[in-house]
């Protein structure tokens, strides 16, 4: 039923030279883009100067293939590589890979079914992992480092509205318990469009003990915990609400980030994106 790995002997070579032509191609971009703005304004260069572009990896633990992907996640995470954008990423743990011998401890039914709509609405074949779609429309070869790099350029020239994220609390009666407030601007599209709300654990270490990866030590970046629709931006119209989002019992408040996303029903193409990080 699914295409379970991808590449499988070569992935890690690929990814080695995908981080060696990406990120170190253009050293230091993100820094020289701190730079320019630093010295064209005294303003502060916040994350809401940046272009969003949103980069969905669909993983498991149990896959052998996958490791790579999840460390060229972290890489884009923390080297922001693209000028200009803010890569939101997000790490979707699928449960295809559960029955080989290991149990994937993030792995979420619904993230599985998120993989396959896009399946449909890409006119794919099968899930495969790893799988990354960039801004929901555009799906990169992994073994093809121009490919994801001219997928990332095209995607911070898109037209987005802008989106935020307030109010970002815990509850001091309920230390799992969440709120936030989620606005977006005037939805220019013709469509209506859904807005999601993700709650991702900012890292994630595991120590596998079977199957594929067993007595290997992995880790993950923004590890998607809960994904929610929760209302809907129609054309011409502004969206805002304030959400409330479970946490799991035990949650270090210091270790999630808050996603938030409009996205043209399907899943289609993203519209707008922010994401909200505790400060450190």
């Amino acid at each position: 039923m699914f295409s379970r790995s991808f590449v499988r002997s070569s992935m890690g070579t690929l990814l080695a030279a995908f981080l060696l032509f990406f990120l170190y191609a253009t050293p230091n971009a993100h820094a020289q883009e701190q730079k320019a703005t630093t010295e064209a304004a005294p303003a502060d260069n916040s994350a809401a100067d940046l272009h969003p572009v949103l980069i969905e990896l669909f993983t498991s633990e149990g896959c052998s293939s996958c490791p790579p992907a999840d460390a060229l996640l972290e890489k884009l995470d923390e080297h922001q590589p693209i000028r200009g954008a803010q890569l939101i990423v997000l790490s979707e743990h699928v449960t295809y890979w559960d029955h080989d011998g290991w149990k994937d401890p993030n792995s979420s039914d619904s993230l599985t079914d998120r993989q396959t709509d896009y399946e449909h609405e890409l006119g794919r074949g099968t899930p495969y992992t790893p799988q990354m779609i960039v801004d929901g429309t555009t799906e990169p070869r992994l073994n093809d480092p121009q490919q994801v790099k001219d997928a990332l350029l095209k995607a911070k020239d898109a037209p987005m509205i802008p989106v935020r994220i307030a109010g970002v609390t815990i509850d001091p009666q309920n230390p799992t318990v969440l709120h936030a407030h989620i606005e977006a601007a005037e939805n220019p599209d013709k469509h209506t469009a859904d807005v999601y709300v993700a709650v991702a654990l900012q890292r994630v270490e595991t120590q596998v003990s079977k199957g594929e990866n067993g007595g290997k030590h992995l880790s993950h970046v923004a590890v998607v915990q809960q994904l929610e629709k929760i209302g809907k931006l129609h054309k011409g119209k502004t969206f805002a609400q304030d959400v409330e989002l479970k946490l799991k019992p035990g949650t270090d408040p210091k270790n999630i980030r808050v996603v938030t996303f409009v996205q043209e029903s399907g899943p289609g193409k993203l519209l707008g994106a922010a994401q909200y990080k505790p400060a450190s």
